[in-house]
């Protein structure tokens, strides 16, 4: 069973990096994360990398001018870091040509819903959420699915269901939908190192 050398992409909390980080260290995942890459410089995601010691890096228009050259330098420090999975915890810019291209069928997005349900350009986070709540659906989930060059598209891997209750509020419903992500990505994660779920290139 090969070790999975994972590049992890946030935007912001970071929460489900850290559950991956910790899965590592604790000998549950079979992978060992070897870059954090964030498009916001005040990130929690970065100071995670940081407070565990895992290469980190601030890579956004602002570091660089043109969407090619944020582009490039995603796809290089990816791998320079010899990343063979890229994993995206809650980040909230599409990848670009080069990147999804050199790592095409290897890139993991995760959303909290029931895809094709409540996804697309938008609908992230709390938007996701409430959608749900306003649906009046009884069940909602976490997705986890091949990322590509549009929201919430490409090919899913894995789903899971969690319950929706009556009196749900959006912190409620998110404080449980959260709780089965930070499980259900080191799971799919480990499924994936022991050859279980199969992708191309792996």
């Amino acid at each position: 069973m090969a070790v999975l050398r994972l590049g992890v992409l946030s935007s912001h909390g970071g929460s489900n990096l850290q559950a991956i980080i910790d899965a590592c260290k604790e000998g549950r995942l079979h992978a060992r994360c070897c870059v954090v890459i964030s498009n916001n410089s005040g990130s929690m995601a970065l100071q995670r990398a940081k407070n565990e010691g895992v290469p980190n890096y601030h890579l956004s228009g602002k570091t660089h001018l043109s969407s090619q050259q944020l582009d490039q330098a995603i796809r290089d420090t990816l791998e320079k870091h010899r990343v063979n999975l890229v994993v995206l915890a809650g980040y909230m810019k599409l990848l670009g040509p080069l990147t999804v291209s050199h790592y095409q069928g290897r890139i993991l997005n995760i959303h909290p819903g029931l895809l094709p349900r409540f996804g697309g350009k938008g609908m992230h986070g709390d938007k996701v959420h409430k959608a749900v709540l306003a649906s009046g659906d009884g069940v909602t989930g976490v997705t986890i699915h091949l990322a590509d060059e549009a929201y919430d598209h490409g090919p899913i891997i894995a789903q899971t269901q969690v319950p929706v209750f009556k009196d749900d509020s959006v912190e409620s419903l998110r404080g449980r939908v959260l709780k089965r992500e930070h499980e259900f990505y080191v799971e799919t994660l480990q499924r994936i190192a022991e050859g279980d779920i199969e992708l191309s290139g792996l």
